[in-house]
């Protein structure tokens, strides 16, 4: 991460190559957590988990009962999503772009051609809704008590509150959550092309 800088409050700032890796029960990747509420909650007890994993192999994903997810791919060829009920069949191949599914559902993926990297954001069914947004050129966060996670995939991007000096940058593989809400305005606008970021939006819904 570049250019770090004081932020609003409850601003985190994370880098991916940092984050220490939890390999899968069955040995078919690893996974990397980025944040989750409340903090330090397993996975019987979050209401949301952002998370980046690594699929080496291929093989049925874990049910999560209650569970909503979304899935986008960050790197590689893809993998297909295949329902074990035969309620979807998806290419999961086009970088940046989010696919949702609950996660009770029985689901077998199958690498397209090689290992993929996929941006992973699960959220408890009544207690969180997620919403995410692929900028590939600038786009503004409005201010607002939700929660806010920022994932850089291509590119460098500038980012400070609107209409102040200062901004700092982000790179590819960093990001920021803003834990306690968005105070006022906030901008990115990428430095150049290619450039792709992921902007997570986390509204509770029992507040």
């Amino acid at each position: 991460m570049s250019d770090a800088m004081e932020g609003p409050r409850g601003l985190e700032y994370f880098s991916l190559g940092a984050l220490a890796a939890q390999p899968w029960k069955n040995g078919g990747g690893v996974t990397r957590e980025i944040a989750a509420w409340p903090p330090g909650a397993g996975m019987d007890a979050f209401q949301w988990r952002v998370s980046v994993a690594d699929i080496a192999a291929d093989g049925p994903f874990s049910a999560f009962s209650g569970i909503d997810r979304q899935i986008a791919l960050l790197d590689g060829a893809g993998v297909r999503l295949l329902a074990d009920d035969g309620s979807f069949d998806h290419r999961l191949d086009t970088v940046g772009e989010p696919f949702a599914f609950a996660g009770e559902r029985g689901v077998q993926a199958t690498l397209l051609d090689g290992a993929t990297r996929d941006f992973n954001v699960m959220t408890r069914r009544g207690a969180c809704r997620a919403s995410i947004v692929a900028a590939r050129r600038e786009f503004t966060i409005p201010a607002g008590a939700h929660v806010v996670l920022l994932f850089v995939i291509e590119g460098a991007w500038r980012h400070g509150t609107a209409g102040q000096g200062g901004q700092a940058v982000l790179a590819s593989d960093d990001g920021m959550l803003f834990a306690e809400g968005v105070p006022a305005p906030y901008r990115l606008q990428a430095m150049s092309e290619p450039a792709l970021c992921l902007c997570v939006t986390l509204e509770m819904e029992n507040l």
